[in-house]
């Protein structure tokens, strides 16, 4: 009996042993890494504006009703208020790094209409939309709300308010109202989201200057690096860590040329992305012909842009010293602009350390400047009488 048994669990074992194979041999195939985008497929998940209509819920209608049961005479009035409407809320995600998933129109939800036995209608639920940090909402082109920090929450459109029911109508005197209201319609509006990188430093110069890989020698980013011009089409940000474990974050934009205020090359319209940058770095190949005219275009169109803007604390970069020319451009550079510049080689890195203490000197004097501007309105608001009526 036993011998049959297990000539009939034989298949089965084998079939057992078989699989358990399989299952090793799979778990040492080594899992497929997903591959990375490239700089075009990026700039199409990238998105920095969104025109969007918000709508608030509509409010619930309030109900008109008489409480009928047996055995009681004068029931009354029974009829409940209607929900309010859902809000529609904007929050901030750190996460979240474009406005892609923004749809062009929202609507919070409706409220439940009252009912009779006294029951209120349910309140709509509020249609929460996620945006990165850095966004600021537009209302005929004046800005309403900046969203700097994570989770802060602003109300796009407000919901509609419940109707009231017959039962809120009853006084001594009127017993018996047969009357109610309806409930009011959502807020509607038109408005614009703007996503403005949030960074410390914003690198400047004209396409192949080597921002992208000024940003590689800086920081751990890994931006799109190619011998054409204008390799990279949206922003990227780093991080450049200190020995103190300061960080200062440095955004790496689009390249200018002159008369991009006209729409030529890329156009201008993503320096917003440097509006909140308290520092610039000009970053200024010297192997070309003439550097210097680079420096005097990017000035020319950051000014076209935002008045002032080119007039922010700012330190002049010449890249490519490893190369001939850019030796011989450099002290020629320097008479005609009669500024420091600061040589590096990105692609080597060579003299990075020396650029990396003076954007940490930037910082610094940015960060003392507001501490004290901090300690002067909170002195001013402490010294400031206080007229007490007795």
């Amino acid at each position: 009996m036993a011998t049959s048994l297990h000539y009939h669990l034989l298949p089965f074992r084998r079939l057992l042993q078989n699989m358990s194979s399989i299952q090793r041999g799979m778990s040492s195939i080594p899992p497929r890494r997903k591959k990375n985008l490239s700089e075009k497929k990026l700039s199409k998940h990238f998105v920095d504006w969104r025109r969007v209509r918000v709508a608030g819920g509509n409010g619930g209608d309030g109900c008109v009703s008489v409480r009928r049961e047996a055995h009681v005479e004068f029931g009354g009035p029974d009829g409940g208020d209607g929900g309010n409407g859902g809000h529609v809320i904007l929050e901030c995600e750190q996460s979240l790094k474009s406005l892609e998933r923004v749809l062009p129109l929202y609507r919070g939800e409706a409220g439940g209409k009252g009912k009779s036995q006294n029951r209120h209608g349910r309140n709509g639920k509020h249609n929460v939309i996620k945006v990165p940090l850095g966004t600021l909402v537009k209302e005929n082109n004046v800005i309403i709300k900046d969203l700097e920090n994570e989770h802060d929450m602003f109300m796009l459109a407000a919901g509609g308010e419940g109707g009231r029911g017959n039962r809120s109508f009853m006084t001594a005197q009127h017993k018996t109202p047969m009357m109610g209201t309806c409930g009011t319609p959502g807020e509607e509006r038109v408005l614009h989201l703007e996503l403005r990188t949030m960074a410390h430093v914003g690198l400047i110069g004209f396409p192949n200057a080597g921002k992208s890989t000024l940003l590689r020698a800086l920081s751990r980013a890994r931006p799109a690096v190619a011998a054409y011009p204008f390799t990279t089409l949206n922003p990227h940000v780093g991080m450049v860590i200190y020995d103190d474990m300061e960080q200062v974050a440095v955004a790496d934009i689009p390249g200018l040329i002159r008369g991009a205020h006209q729409n030529r090359g890329l156009g201008h319209s993503f320096l917003r992305h440097i509006e909140r940058c308290r520092c610039l770095l000009y970053v200024i190949d010297l192997s070309v012909k003439d550097p210097w005219s680079q420096l005097s275009d990017l000035r020319y169109e950051l000014e076209q842009y935002l008045p002032g803007l080119s007039e922010r604390p700012h330190a002049i970069v010449g890249n490519k010293m490893d190369l001939k020319e850019s030796r011989t451009n450099l002290i020629e550079f320097q008479d005609r602009i009669r500024l420091p510049v600061i040589a590096i080689s990105a692609q080597l890195s060579r003299n990075i350390g020396p650029l990396k203490d003076h954007i940490r000197k930037l910082y610094d004097q940015d960060i003392g400047g507001k501490h004290k501007v901090n300690q002067a309105q909170d002195e001013k608001t402490v010294q400031t009488p206080v007229n007490r009526i007795i």
